[in-house]
């Protein structure tokens, strides 16, 4: 039994606002990690300030590192970079879903029920890909946005978009071993300290 858990992989949330240093340290843990890594990517460049971004994004990645863009059906490319890597990054579940949300016309989008459906498959085939790699000894790390601290958007597209981001972080965070929150650059375990005092049991609210 103690063998199986060294040998069973990890899947792990990484969450933080914009600029907290929340993908800088994903990269960090998974360079920490032995074995081979593939790194995920969801963004679409569409525009220049995107095209920056992924520039940063890939001078900071490690030349041997093999990436797949997937800006759609993820869950494919994670099972495929599973199958010949120990450690995935996956950056990141919100971008994945403002993909989601663009692809769909105005009827899709005025139904909310559909689309709080859609997000929840797509990120459950998400976590059952993630799921089949850590029983076969994989490490899949998703990062994420906290995009729900701030002001309630202003147009109905925004405010459903942090709504299905905040569902889908809640989804992923219940299936993973360890959850981090990153702060200014500082990472805090935070599903640890949670199960430790057992959400708080008796407090509600």
């Amino acid at each position: 039994m103690a063998e199986e858990k060294r040998q069973r992989g990890r899947l792990i949330l990484v969450t933080g606002g914009a600029r907290s240093g929340k993908s800088a340290f994903a990269e960090r843990l998974v360079a920490g990690q032995n074995g081979r890594t593939a790194y995920i990517a969801t963004a679409q460049v569409l525009d220049s300030e995107m095209e920056y971004r992924v520039r940063l994004h890939r001078r900071r990645r490690p030349a041997d590192w093999k990436t797949w863009e997937a800006p759609f059906d993820a869950h494919e490319a994670l099972l495929e970079a599973g199958s010949c890597s120990d450690v995935i990054l996956f950056d990141c579940i919100t971008l994945y879903l403002s993909n989601m949300l663009c692809a769909q016309d105005a009827a899709a989008l005025a139904d909310e029920d559909k689309l709080y459906e859609m997000v929840h498959e797509k990120v459950g085939r998400l976590i059952k890909a993630a799921d089949l790699l850590r029983g076969s000894g994989a490490t899949t790390v998703f990062v994420t946005n906290e995009v729900g601290a701030g002001i309630v958007p202003e147009n109905r597209l925004g405010r459903l978009y942090r709504d299905l981001s905040g569902l889908a972080n809640q989804q992923i965070a219940a299936a993973a071993d360890q959850v981090y929150a990153v702060i200014a650059g500082i990472p805090v375990e935070i599903k640890a300290l949670a199960d430790a005092r057992d959400y708080l049991p008796g407090i509600t609210g």
